[in-house]
C-alpha cells in the first residue's frame, strides 16, 4: 500500500503551535496521529459532511400550516437559489472518499490474508450500526404523534424526511461489496451506462423506469476514482484539473443546451430531477468535484499537518460521520417543533420559503440546528461501535504493518488515555 508522504512537518516536531496552548484533547489527537496519515482525505470527508448537512437545512423548509407541518423547498419559490445546490451538492465527494477508504481498506486486509468475507462484515457492521438507535428513537416518536392525535400528513412528512436521505447507505453497501470489481474497474464504464441511459429515458422517450440503473452506475463513477486514487492510479495534478474542466463544461452544455435542470437536488414539482434518479449532469458535475477535491488535497493536507486544532475537529467529524448523517435532520425537525411552542410561525422557522428574508432567517437558524446536532452526536455516536476496524480516515485494518502502512486511526491512543481520546477515536484495525 502506497505510504502518504507528510506533507509539512507536524505541529509537535516544528513548534509551530505552541504545544501548552492547546488543550489537552487536542494534543492527544495530533500525538496520536500516525506521519503517514493521509489528513487530505479526512478533510474531504468532513467537506462532505459539511455540504450535505448544510445544503439539507438550507433547501428544506417544514412550513406551519393550521396546526400541521408540511414539507416544502425554496428552491421551487426561489429558483435563483440554484447554485447554492452547486455547493452544498457534496455526495460524490463522499463516493469518492468511501472508493479510497474501501480500496485502500480492502488491500490491507488482503495483505493480512483476512478473507473478503470477514472484511466486508465489519464494513457493514461500521455501516449499519448506527441504524439502531434511529430507528428506535423513531419508532417510539412515530407512536407516540400518533396516540396523541398528531396530523397522520404531518407524521409522514417527519418520518419521511428523516428516512428519505438513507437511500445512500443502501447504494454505499452495494458498491462496498463491489470493490474488488471497482478497483479493476475504469470509471469510463459506468459513465458510459450513465450516458446510455439518459439516451434512452430523454433522447429516445424510452419508460421512466430505465433511469433507476443510474442510481448504482452514478454514484459507481466517482467510487471507481476513489479506488484508482487509493491505487496510485490518479497521475498527478492535470488529473483533478482535467476532471474540474471537462466536468464543469460538459455539466454547462447538458444545462444550457439539453435542458436538463440547474438545480443539482430534487425540487418539488419539476419535471426532472438531477438527482432522482442521477443524471448525465449531475455525474459530470460530480467529475467536476472530484477533480477539485483532487486539486485540494495538497493545501488540505499541508493545513491540517500544521493546525492541529483544525485536525482534531475533523477527526472528531470523520469518527462521528454516520451519526451526524443520521441525526442531522432530526436536529432540524426538533428544533422546529419546539418552536411551534411560540405560539405563532417563526421566519425562516415556520414560514413559506418565498422570499430572501426566509433565506436570512433560515441562515440565523443555522448554528441553532447545529447546536442540537451537536448534542445528538454526543448522545448517539457511541453507536458506531469500539469494533475493531475503525480509523478515522479509513486507511488501516489492523495494526500490523501493512496496516500502518494503509494508516491509522488518530484516535487509538488517545482512547486510552481519556474521555476526551475516546470521543477523538478509537482503535483502528478497518475502515470508516
Amino acid at each position: 500500500m502506497r505510504r502518504v508522504a507528510a506533507a509539512s512537518p507536524s505541529p509537535r516536531a516544528s513548534g509551530l503551535t505552541p504545544a501548552g496552548r492547546l488543550p489537552g484533547w487536542v494534543r492527544r489527537v495530533d500525538a496520536a496521529t500516525p506521519a503517514d496519515r493521509d489528513r487530505g482525505a479526512d478533510g474531504l470527508r468532513a467537506l462532505a459532511i459539511l455540504g450535505v448537512v448544510l445544503g439539507h437545512w438550507l433547501v428544506t423548509a417544514l412550513v406551519a400550516d393550521s396546526g400541521t407541518l408540511r414539507v416544502a423547498s425554496p428552491l421551487r419559490h426561489l429558483p435563483w437559489l440554484a447554485p447554492v445546490s452547486w455547493i452544498f451538492q457534496t455526495m460524490a465527494l463522499f463516493f469518492l472518499v468511501g472508493g479510497w477508504t474501501a480500496a485502500a481498506g480492502h488491500a490491507s486486509a488482503r495483505a493480512r490474508g483476512d478473507s473478503y468475507g470477514r472484511w466486508l462484515r465489519r464494513r457493514m457492521a461500521r455501516l449499519c450500526r448506527p441504524l439502531i438507535p434511529l430507528a428506535a428513537v423513531w419508532g417510539v416518536a412515530v407512536v407516540v404523534m400518533l396516540a396523541s392525535g398528531a396530523d397522520v400528513g404531518t407524521v409522514r412528512a417527519l418520518a419521511k424526511l428523516v428516512w428519505s436521505p438513507l437511500w445512500f447507505l443502501l447504494v454505499f453497501a452495494v458498491l462496498t461489496a463491489a470493490t474488488p470489481v471497482a478497483v479493476r474497474l475504469s470509471p469510463v464504464w459506468p459513465l458510459a451506462v450513465v450516458a446510455g441511459t439518459d439516451l434512452v429515458r430523454f433522447g429516445l422517450d424510452g419508460p421512466a423506469w430505465v433511469g433507476w440503473v443510474n442510481v448504482a452506475a452514478g454514484w459507481l463513477v466517482p467510487y471507481c476514482l476513489g479506488a484508482s486514487w487509493a491505487g496510485g492510479r490518479m497521475p498527478g495534478r492535470w488529473a483533478g484539473w482535467a476532471l474540474l474542466i471537462g466536468g464543469a463544461a460538459v455539466t454547462a452544455l447538458l444545462v444550457l443546451r439539453a435542458g436538463y435542470p440547474a438545480s443539482m437536488v430534487g425540487v418539488p414539482g419539476a419535471r426532472v430531477s438531477n438527482q432522482s434518479p442521477p443524471t448525465l449532469a449531475a455525474v459530470t458535475f460530480g467529475l467536476a468535484q472530484s477533480g477539485a477535491a483532487l486539486l485540494l488535497l495538497g493545501p488540505l493536507r499541508r493545513a491540517l499537518s500544521s493546525r492541529p486544532v483544525a485536525w482534531a475537529v475533523v477527526a472528531l467529524a470523520n469518527l462521528s460521520a454516520m451519526t451526524i448523517y443520521l441525526w442531522h435532520q432530526t436536529a432540524m425537525i426538533a428544533v422546529t417543533g419546539l418552536g411551534m411552542l411560540a405560539g405563532t410561525p417563526l421566519p425562516g422557522l415556520h414560514t413559506v420559503p418565498g422570499s430572501a428574508a426566509w433565506v436570512a432567517a433560515r441562515l440565523a437558524w443555522l448554528p441553532v440546528f447545529g447546536g442540537v446536532l451537536v448534542v445528538y452526536v454526543a448522545v448517539f455516536r457511541s453507536a458506531e461501535g469500539r469494533a475493531e476496524g475503525r480509523s478515522v480516515g479509513g486507511r488501516a485494518e489492523g495494526r500490523s504493518a501493512e496496516g500502518r502502512a494503509a494508516g491509522r486511526s488518530v484516535g487509538g491512543r488517545a482512547a486510552a488515555r481519556s474521555a476526551e481520546g475516546r470521543a477523538a477515536g478509537r482503535a483502528a484495525q478497518g475502515s470508516a
